[in-house]
């Protein structure tokens, strides 16, 4: 082809065939920035003029096509670059004779995307072009000259990456590196982090860290601020409110950020939340972030910003979040259990759960070998001893500080309400503001352009009905609680603190409120059942290292756990050989301080004629009389004998004999009395059987349990 400008013939690059011509050209146009875009505008001058080297080489102009939908987008990825996509769902339709481009960066910086394009070009004979020359990708020099350049420009750009990571980090190291400034602070003259200038954001914050550090959970911090009505002074980062103070309602995420970030505490962070590229969302780039830990954090200044809490209390906030996350002491939460999160299994080590069961009636357990191994659990026992005890020495710890709890109960009561009324104040401050600065806005526009003076009338007489309604809310607040405590309150708080029992057991006393002291005052408490006993060890350990240990009597479920078993059944079988009735010993074990295994208190003659059933009958059953003929073959027992020896209910072994579980007979006499078979072996099945779970209908138990074995002698 001949060019119009010149008089003297183009030589056409031997490498373009008419196959190529035939199709279409392509000009792909990149940079990677929208900051390129708006400055370097020769680089795109230079790459939209590689159309003319096209129409050079013999293209026809509206067989030249210009791809630029990728400005602004880096060619690390082919991840939303529209433009790259489509030039190769053009190559793979065979549409695309020659690609363009100023230098093969500008396609792809990334291996995996530009041998993609290569494959494909190599596959439908698509040329590839650069300001240094023509290529064929199915020419082996040619295809390495390109390998080549794809790994130099990917190694660019991880040069690029290296060199502007290490200005960062540098940056960073003397604390100089921010994206925007939290909540409480804005940029000072020299970018440097400064306290809001608006006192009562100040107040909200320092009011923030103060309530969490009293109420120790973000839970309790939010429905405190939500029910005393206090707003966040957010300054926007973006939009067209960008740095203009905004008073938002208070959320958890907020509340989160706040606690979790260390410039309230003075200390200038980096690095504190990296990157993981598994975790990265296609399409999201501000996905992938993690936490890291205090010790991984790559910049840690302390002191480098006005502060507004202390670093000591920055990570006593955090260590506190932490156990609220995990299933350790953790927060107060709804339930009678003074000992949540506080109680640790003295077998195994591990944390005792809370459990509410029929009638609300509390238990503590330790099921990590259950949940763990499939094994029983190390321990369960009834909650509400165990919380009397703790809660008699908890009144013991305090009986001593009635006076200074008093003191600083009402120290208390007075700055809240100080802290509160003052929040009232500011947000009045800010309305009267505003009703001024509506008032000055109408009162500057010209009076008879009243379409404009409509306009501000209105917000004029809106922030005037705005203030009102504050100065009435306030004045019901401070009618509810004044300022200053009165005389009877205070008189009030100190005769309650006086009479702690009282204040205790006082029906405004919430669990919570119990719950908040005793973690105050304990660290932990362990417990530990001694062996075939009902007692407890309890060992409490207080804060500040002092631990007492305690031994503690707690409801069973049966006699055998009972230590002083074998004592009560010879006491039983003393009083009724002195003739005594069910109801007479009752009494008598009653008044000698004898207590049944379980909740009740005290005997009964139900109770006692239970006892009777277990006493050991006197003499053997295998003597012959009228009514049973014959004495009792090797292994053989009376129905009842064997049901007191395998501790089981006649009814229950009724049913085994009934299904066949146990051999038996009966006798020949008139009585016709059930005789059942069971030696050694056949005792150790029988004790398993009865050890075992209840079996339910689709659950029967095994069959080595239940299949007896066979007799000798017997067919």
């Amino acid at each position: 082809m001949i060019a119009t400008d010149s008089p003297v013939a183009l030589k056409i690059p031997g490498k373009v065939k008419t196959l190529h011509l035939e199709r279409m050209a392509v000009v792909y146009v990149r940079q990677s920035s929208q900051q390129q875009v708006l400055e370097h505008r020769e680089s795109a001058a230079l790459q939209y003029a590689l159309k003319q080297r096209a129409l050079d080489w013999g293209w026809a102009a509206e067989r030249v096509r210009v791809i630029d939908q990728d400005q602004g987008h880096s060619a690390t990825t082919a991840e939303g670059r529209q433009g790259f996509q489509e030039l190769l769902a053009q190559v793979s339709l065979d549409h695309v004779g020659v690609v363009l481009g100023i230098e093969m960066s500008r396609l792809a910086r990334c291996c995996r995307d530009w041998h993609q394009l290569l494959e494909l070009c190599a596959l439908f004979g698509t040329l590839l072009a650069d300001q240094d020359g023509l290529y064929d990708p199915r020419d082996y020099n040619d295809r390495l000259l390109l390998g080549l350049k794809g790994t130099l420009s990917e190694a660019e750009l991880h040069s690029i990456r290296l060199r502007m990571y290490q200005g960062r980090l540098n940056k960073a190291r003397r604390g100089a590196v921010f994206t925007h400034m939290p909540t409480g602070y804005v940029r000072g003259p020299a970018g440097e982090p400064v306290l809001d200038p608006d006192q009562q954001v100040q107040s909200v914050l320092r009011l923030i860290f103060r309530k969490f550090e009293e109420l120790g959970s973000v839970n309790g911090l939010l429905g405190y601020l939500v029910r005393h009505g206090i707003s966040l002074g957010i300054r926007p980062h973006h939009g067209v409110n960008r740095g203009t103070l905004e008073w938002h309602r208070p959320n958890r995420v907020t509340l989160c950020n706040l606690l979790h970030h260390p410039l309230y505490a003075g200390a200038y962070s980096w690095g504190r939340r990296p990157v993981d590229p598994r975790r990265k969302i296609p399409g999201r780039p501000a996905t992938g972030r993690t936490v890291a830990e205090l010790k991984d954090w790559q910049v840690l200044i302390q002191g480098h910003s006005p502060a507004y809490i202390t670093w000591e209390q920055y990570q006593a906030n955090q260590a506190r979040m932490a156990e609220n996350r995990a299933l350790v002491k953790g927060p107060v939460r709804q339930g009678s259990s003074l000992l949540k999160g506080l109680l640790v299994c003295g077998v195994c080590g591990a944390r005792m759960i809370v459990s509410y069961g029929q009638h609300n009636l509390l238990r503590y357990a330790c099921i990590r070998r259950h949940c763990d191994y499939g094994q029983a659990n190390c321990q369960s026992l009834a909650g509400r001893v165990l919380d009397d005890l703790v809660a008699r020495q908890i009144l013991k710890v305090l009986e001593p500080a009635s006076l200074e709890l008093s003191l600083s109960a009402a120290a208390d009561i007075q700055r809240e309400r100080a802290e509160l009324h003052q929040q009232w104040r500011q947000r009045l401050e800010r309305a009267g503001y505003q009703k001024d600065r509506a008032a000055r806005q109408f009162h500057a526009v010209e009076p008879e352009n009243r379409l404009v003076a409509r306009e501000l009338e209105q917000h004029w007489e809106q922030a005037i009905l705005e203030e009102r309604k504050l100065q009435e809310d306030y004045t019901s607040f401070e009618r509810r609680q004044p300022a200053d405590l009165s005389a009877a309150e205070r008189e009030l708080i100190g005769q309650l603190a006086q009479d702690i029992p009282a204040l205790w057991q006082a029906p405004q006393t919430t669990h919570q409120d119990r719950q908040r002291i005793v973690q105050h005052l304990v660290e932990q408490i362990s417990v530990r059942p001694q062996a075939h006993s009902e007692m407890l060890d309890v060992t409490i350990r207080f804060a500040g290292g002092f631990a007492s240990q305690h031994e503690l009597r707690r409801p069973v479920a049966r006699y055998q756990q009972l230590h002083n078993y074998p004592l009560l059944l010879d006491k039983v079988r003393d009083l009724r050989q002195q003739k005594l009735t069910s109801g007479q010993i009752a009494d008598k074990l009653n008044a000698e301080g004898w207590h049944p295994p379980k909740r009740r208190a005290t005997f009964n003659a139900a109770m006692v004629r239970s006892l009777i059933f277990r006493l050991p009958r006197p003499g053997q059953r295998g003597a012959e009389t009228p009514d049973m003929p014959g004495p009792l073959a090797q292994g053989e027992w009376w129905f009842a004998d064997l049901a007191r020896h395998l501790n089981l209910p006649s009814p229950t072994l009724y049913s085994w004999m009934r299904r066949g579980w146990v051999e038996a007979r009966q006798s020949a006499g008139p009585a016709g009395r059930w005789i059942l078979w069971a030696d050694d072996e056949e005792l150790i099945r029988l004790h398993q059987l009865r050890a075992a779970p209840r079996t339910w209908y689709n659950r029967p138990q095994a069959a080595e349990l239940t299949v007896p074995k066979r007799r000798k002698g017997n067919s």
